[in-house]
């Protein structure tokens, strides 16, 4: 399987949306994976500039036959944040009409954010599987920085983590519909998955790009809480 995944992580304001300043600013990671035998591939958290992805995958001998979806956050998916309206979803399939995969909870913000229709969206259960080619992703729902937050196992050995788990923290849950005990519990959760995954987050908030989940797990500070009661006088909630 190794031969045949293609897998690329591609960094905003350096790798897609290059000079776009929200872009520069946000770091956020959007993930390309797919099948190099039958050129299937999809995109992770298509934002800014998505044509510059589509040509990505041009540029590699892909073709995009859908769209997977971490949570709704217009940094990950497109809508107005911070003063801005950031291209996402919406632009993507006037360019290259695709089902977008979404965990069922959270649909009805994904539509709220981007303004995509139901027949646009394809909704998901926890560890639903879907097929890129030959390529397995397990899509796990991992509730806390959304209602609906999704994190996907590619393989056995590649886990992309959105804003649920980054190699330094986890994401906020402060946010509308955030829920501080889901977010322990969802990172307990992906702690005790099998094998040793690498760990490829939704932004690059950390000097590396992805690590290994044992050395995530050793190492950030999100993970030092021992139970839910020490985890709420850590986060304060």
């Amino acid at each position: 399987m190794s031969d045949r995944l293609y897998f690329r992580q591609l960094l905003s304001g350096r790798d897609f949306a290059v000079g776009d300043p929200v872009a520069t600013q946000m770091v956020n990671f959007a993930y390309l994976i797919g099948d190099r035998e039958t050129g299937e591939a999809m995109v992770v958290d298509p934002a800014y500039r998505v044509a510059d992805l589509l040509d990505v995958l041009a540029a590699d001998g892909m073709r995009l036959t859908g769209a997977l979806v971490t949570h709704h956050h217009p940094d990950h998916v497109g809508g107005d944040m911070m003063g801005f309206s950031l291209p996402g979803l919406s632009d993507l399939l006037a360019l290259s009409p695709v089902p977008v995969h979404v965990n069922a909870d959270e649909a009805d913000w994904v539509k709220r954010v981007t303004g995509v229709s139901d027949s646009d969206l394809v909704g998901h259960d926890h560890d639903d599987l879907l097929e890129i080619g030959s390529v397995p992703v397990r899509l796990l729902h991992t509730p806390g920085h959304t209602p609906g937050s999704q994190c996907f196992l590619v393989g056995d050995d590649r886990l992309v983590s959105g804003d649920t788990l980054f190699l330094e923290g986890c994401g906020r849950t402060d946010f509308p519909g955030g829920d501080a005990d889901a977010m322990y519990r969802s990172l307990q959760w992906l702690a005790g998955l099998s094998g040793n995954p690498v760990v490829y987050p939704g932004h690059q908030y950390s000097a590396a790009p992805s690590s290994p989940l044992a050395d995530v797990r050793r190492d950030n500070f999100v993970y030092r809480p021992r139970s839910l009661e020490e985890w709420r006088l850590m986060f304060g909630s």
